[in-house]
Order: C-alpha cells, then sequence, then structure tokens
C-alpha cells in the first residue's frame, strides 16, 4: 500500500530563483527553468547533498557538524507572500528579498502542508518539504537595504508564512507555469498519548 497519498490540491509554478552566492546576499535572482539534480537547483548556493548545521538544528547538531541538506530550496506561496506584504503595510513583496527558490499558487496555508509531502511536476520533477522556514532577519537586511524603514517588519509579517525548505527526491526540470500536484503521507497526525 502506498505511503504517500495523491491528493486533489494543486499549484502552479509563478516565479522561479536561485541564490547564487549566499555569503554576499540572500536576494535571489529570477530564472523561467530550474534543472534539479538530486544536489539540488543548479546554480542554487543552497544546494549540495550536505551542508553545515546552522541555528534550525542547534538542539540536535553542534553549529557547522556535516550534516544531510533537507535545505536545497525555499519554496513559498504567492498568497502567503502577499500576506505578508499586506502585514508589512506595502503592496508587494519581491520573492527576491526572501532568497525564494520556488513560488506556488494555490495551496492555502501552504506553510504548515505536513513534513514530507511532495510536489511533483509534468517532468517528474518531485521536491520533498522538510519543514517550516521560520522567519529570520536576513530577508530583513535585504529589504531594509532597498526599503529603507521595512526591514523590521518583515519577521512579525512573515511568521507562519514564510513557507517551507524543501529536498530533490527525483531530477528533473520545473519551469514557471508549471502544474504540481500535492501528494501527503497517509498517517494520522501524532498522538503520543494514545499509547
Amino acid at each position: 500500500m502506498p505511503a504517500l497519498i495523491p491528493t486533489d490540491h494543486y499549484a502552479i509554478i509563478t516565479w522561479l530563483g536561485i541564490v547564487p552566492d549566499r555569503a554576499a546576499a540572500l536576494k535571489a535572482q529570477s530564472r523561467e527553468s530550474l534543472n534539479l539534480s538530486f544536489a539540488g537547483p543548479e546554480g542554487e548556493d543552497h544546494g549540495g547533498l550536505t551542508r553545515p548545521s546552522c541555528s534550525r538544528v542547534l538542539s540536535q547538531h553542534p553549529r557547522d557538524t556535516v550534516i544531510r541538506n533537507t535545505r536545497q530550496m525555499c519554496v513559498m506561496s504567492a498568497e502567503e507572500i502577499a500576506a505578508i506584504a499586506a502585514g508589512m503595510g506595502i503592496a508587494s513583496l519581491d520573492p527576491v528579498y526572501m532568497g525564494a527558490t520556488m513560488v506556488i499558487e494555490g495551496i492555502s496555508d501552504f506553510t504548515h502542508v505536513p513534513p514530507s509531502s511532495r510536489l511533483q511536476g509534468p517532468s517528474g520533477a518531485t521536491i520533498v518539504i522538510d519543514m517550516e522556514n521560520r522567519p529570520c532577519t536576513l530577508p530583513s537586511r535585504e529589504i531594509e537595504a532597498d526599503m529603507p524603514g521595512l526591514g523590521k517588519a518583515f519577521k512579525p509579517a512573515a511568521k507562519d508564512r514564510r513557507g517551507v525548505t524543501a529536498w530533490i527526491e527525483r531530477e528533473g526540470i520545473l519551469q514557471v507555469g508549471d502544474r504540481l500536484r500535492l501528494h501527503v503521507p497517509d498517517q494520522r497526525a501524532w498522538a503520543p498519548s494514545m499509547i
């Protein structure tokens, strides 16, 4: 029996990009398509099969420990980006400021889809959602540089709306306009008090 269930929830890719050098800046550069390998999107500085551990996993690993890279992509929803912009008091917010790899439209409450869900494109390219990508100060710096006085508004506005981190399960190509299908794990919610 399959452990992942195809849903009737679909999304359209509205934007793609890469962060070519995160040491220089988190700002992404837009692309019309991405070639995905097991190491991540081609040209993405967050790519690689492994990465040094960061603040997200300090409870498990000392900083800079080499771990498996489940943060090859940052996936956000257009609806949540619009809500972040509204929370900041601006009309719109370009995904380049948040180092996004992919922006999709059509899946409600996207930041909270179950971990281990998949998004699969028409080429067969499949990404696995690892976990919520919590808001941090790096996008705030990029926003502040171009829109003085607004950087500090990002983190509170992005709470519960920052999208997810993801990694490549199946290689292929994703293009702006592609339709992705959401597949979710076939399991009940965790209830540790049941046993």
